[in-house]
C-alpha cells in the first residue's frame, strides 16, 4: 500500500489511540513490525500547542519514518493551520480525526460527530488538503448512529477532497467498541473507491486480520486495542500475512526486556514523575492474560507497582516479577513498593 510518496509495509498499522500511541509506544510497534504508527490526536487549536502534553504529542525526533500525526477540530481554517504546523514540526502524513467516539470529543462536534454534518467535512477536507504539502489521511466509523450511516457518503466526499488514504472502524459512533466491527460495510465502500482503505475494528490475531482482508479487500489492516500489552502483534500479522505461517509467541524473557526497554523510554521522555505514572496503564496490559501467572499473582503485581513512586523502584519491581516467573518459581512481592 501507499500513501502519497511513501510505501507502508507491511500493512498493518498502528491505530491512532488517545493516551496510547505516544512516541515511545510508536517507536516500539515500529521496531516490532508495524508498517505506520499513528500519533494520538492532537489538538488543532493553537492555544495549547505550547502545552506540555501537546509538546510531547508532537515530538518526532528520532522517530521511524514515515510520520503520522493525527489532528482534530471543526473549524477548516484552524484544521489547515495546525496541518501546516505540524507539517513544519516533522508530520509526512496527517491523518484528520472523525472516528473518535468520545463523548468529550463529539461534544465539541470534533470526531466522529463531524459525520453528521457533510458540507463542514468536505471543507475542512478541502481546506487542510489544499495546506498540506504532504498527504493527507481520514479515519472515520460506519457512521454517528445505527438509523445514521453515511460512511460511504464520507468516502466519496473524501476521495473527491483528494484524500490519500481512509481508514474505516467498522462500528457506529453509538456503539463505542461494543458490539462486532460491520467488514461488510467497510467491504462495501472499498468497492467504491479507487485511494487505499484501511479496516480498523476487533483484528486482534494474524488470523483475523488475513479474513479481514480476505471479506473486505481492503489495503491493509489497522490494529488498536489489541496492541495495548502485545506490541509484538504486528510481527505475528506481518510474518502470517507474508508466509500464511504462524510465529510462536514471544518467550517470556523476551517479553520482559521489551517492556522493561519500553518502562525506560516512558521514563526518558515524559520524565521520572510522568513516566511512572504513564507506565502504570501499560504494566497492567503487559500482565493481562499471560498464562504464567495467577489472577492472584497478577492482581498483587498491579497492586504493587502501582504503588511505585520512583523509576528505579518501578523498574526493579517488574524485572524481578518478571525474572521469577522466567525461572518459573513464585514471584516474591513486597507489601509495598
Amino acid at each position: 500500500m501507499r500513501i502519497g510518496p511513501h510505501d507502508i509495509s507491511p500493512r498493518v498499522i498502528l491505530a491512532p489511540m488517545a493516551g496510547v500511541t505516544d512516541k515511545p509506544f510508536r517507536v516500539l510497534c515500529k521496531r516490532l513490525g508495524a508498517g505506520l504508527c499513528v500519533s494520538e490526536m492532537t489538538t488543532s487549536d493553537p492555544r495549547f500547542w505550547n502545552t506540555a502534553k501537546s509538546r510531547h504529542r508532537m515530538d518526532h525526533d528520532g522517530e521511524p519514518a514515515p510520520i503520522s500525526v493525527q489532528i482534530a477540530g471543526t473549524v477548516p481554517e484552524v484544521m489547515a493551520d495546525a496541518a501546516r504546523y505540524n507539517v513544519d514540526h516533522g508530520a509526512q502524513i496527517i491523518d484528520i480525526n472523525m472516528g473518535c467516539p468520545a463523548k468529550k470529543v463529539c461534544n465539541a462536534w470534533a470526531g466522529s460527530a463531524l459525520m453528521r454534518d457533510e458540507a463542514l467535512v468536505a471543507r475542512i477536507l478541502d481546506a487542510v488538503v489544499a495546506a498540506a504539502n504532504v498527504p493527507v489521511t481520514l479515519k472515520i466509523r460506519t457512521g454517528w448512529a445505527a438509523d445514521q450511516r453515511n460512511a460511504l457518503a464520507i468516502a466519496r466526499i473524501a476521495e473527491t477532497a483528494g484524500i490519500a488514504a481512509l481508514a474505516i472502524h467498522g462500528r457506529t459512533r453509538d456503539q463505542q467498541y461494543t458490539g462486532v466491527a460491520e467488514y461488510d460495510t467497510i467491504a462495501e465502500i472499498k468497492s467504491h473507491l479507487s485511494i487505499p482503505v484501511m479496516a480498523n475494528g476487533d483484528i486482534d490475531s494474524p488470523q483475523k486480520a488475513a479474513a479481514v482482508l480476505a471479506a473486505t479487500g481492503v489495503d491493509a489492516v489497522m490494529v488498536g486495542r489489541a496492541a495495548q500489552g502485545r506490541p509484538w502483534i504486528f510481527r505475528e500479522i506481518a510474518h502470517h500475512l507474508a508466509t500464511g505461517e504462524l510465529l510462536p509467541e514471544p518467550a517470556l524473557a523476551e517479553v520482559r526486556d521489551i517492556l522493561l526497554a519500553h518502562l525506560e523510554h516512558l521514563h526518558a521522555f515524559y520524565g521520572e514523575q510522568a513516566g511512572v505514572r504513564i507506565a502504570r496503564k501499560h504494566l497492567g496490559w503487559y500482565a493481562k492474560d499471560r498464562p504464567e501467572h495467577s489472577d492472584e499473582q497478577r492482581a498483587a503485581f498491579r497492586a504493587v507497582v502501582n504503588r511505585a513512586e520512583s523509576a528505579e523502584a518501578q523498574l526493579r519491581l517488574t524485572r524481578d516479577y518478571f525474572d521469577a516467573l522466567v525461572a518459573g518459581v513464585a514471584p516474591a512481592l513486597p507489601a509495598a513498593a
